[in-house]
């Protein structure tokens, strides 16, 4: 059985907003891929992703087809044959273990599938969203599919509004920069649906949803219009400033023992932190303009560069 890996993604800009129609920006990231594979069924973990797969497929046959159409005979036939996702994307980070599960099998058994080389139009990629929020809602009980289709594209995403989304280039990296875009491991994961559910709670709060509305969706919007120009000193100013709306807004997607360094970071300005996804544990994300400062002041943290400026 041959088929494609499947890369792991990071919202940079963009969590929660989009559920409110802010701007975002994901993008592809390289470090961790998974693909669909045949193995020893006597394997336990070759069994267990087995069963799960078997019961993703039993849901894909409930989807409408007028949405997406998969060939259930030849999932069949893989899963008897003991079919497993081979993944190396850690499950409940926020860098989109579940999306690239989804991407690989919309690309192995989707009838009539969209495929990469084809002229992908505005319309295409909405639609193919579309299928992938349908897919993926197996795992998260919602999803805006995006995470399946930075998979499956394996380019950057800007999302403008819910309904207008495009492929987008990004500055090139600097291999000699000090500044980076880094990810910190909270050593914890966490649950998508339980964190988006606290924030749709606290959205009928009225000051709490001007607050989203009036400063947290400005400023996301800026940081993608910022980061897309390549203007990295309007950037950091907005990140400072997201980084502290996050912490008084978004306190229980933080992990507790973050809070302090959270805030350390916005009064030394050596780091600012944001949200990698819904929170909640798994990965935070962090911007630093100096990389060796925010290094050593992050001592005794695993830190991995998504991007050098």
């Amino acid at each position: 059985m041959k088929a494609p890996l499947f890369y792991s993604k990071i919202l940079l800009f963009g969590e929660y907003g989009i559920i409110k129609n802010s701007k975002g920006l994901s993008i592809p990231y390289n470090s961790f891929k998974g693909g669909l594979k045949i193995g020893d069924i006597n394997s336990k973990i070759v069994d267990q992703s087995n069963r799960n797969l078997q019961l993703f497929r039993d849901f894909l046959s409930d989807i409408d087809s007028s949405i997406v159409a998969f060939d259930l005979k030849k999932m069949n036939n893989d899963l008897s044959n003991g079919m497993y996702f081979d993944s190396t994307i850690p499950q409940g980070y926020g860098v989109g273990s579940s999306g690239a599960l989804v991407a690989a099998f919309y690309d192995r058994y989707a009838i009539n599938k969209f495929t990469v080389l084809e002229n992908l139009t505005r319309d295409k990629i909405l639609h193919l969203k579309n299928i992938f929020s349908s897919m993926e809602s197996f795992f998260h009980g919602k999803s805006s599919g995006l995470d399946p289709l930075n998979s499956y594209l394996s380019l950057p995403i800007l999302i403008h509004s819910k309904d207008q989304i495009e492929t987008t280039g990004i500055p090139l990296q600097s291999s000699n920069g000090k500044g980076a875009v880094f990810l910190i491991d909270s050593g914890e994961s966490s649950e998508t649906a339980p964190m988006v559910d606290i924030f749709f709670k606290s959205m009928k709060n009225t000051n709490y949803n001007r607050v989203i509305r009036e400063d947290f969706i400005r400023i996301t919007d800026s940081c993608v219009d910022n980061f897309l120009a390549g203007d990295f000193k309007s950037l950091f100013f907005d990140i400072k400033n997201l980084s502290k709306v996050v912490l008084e807004n978004f306190k229980p997607m933080i992990p507790l023992n973050f809070h302090k360094i959270w805030a350390k970071g916005i009064e030394s300005n050596d780091y600012f932190l944001k949200l990698c996804g819904s929170g909640g544990g798994g990965y935070i994300l962090g911007f630093s303009e100096d990389f060796e400062k925010a290094k050593s002041a992050l001592k005794g943290y695993k830190l991995q560069v998504v991007y050098n400026f």
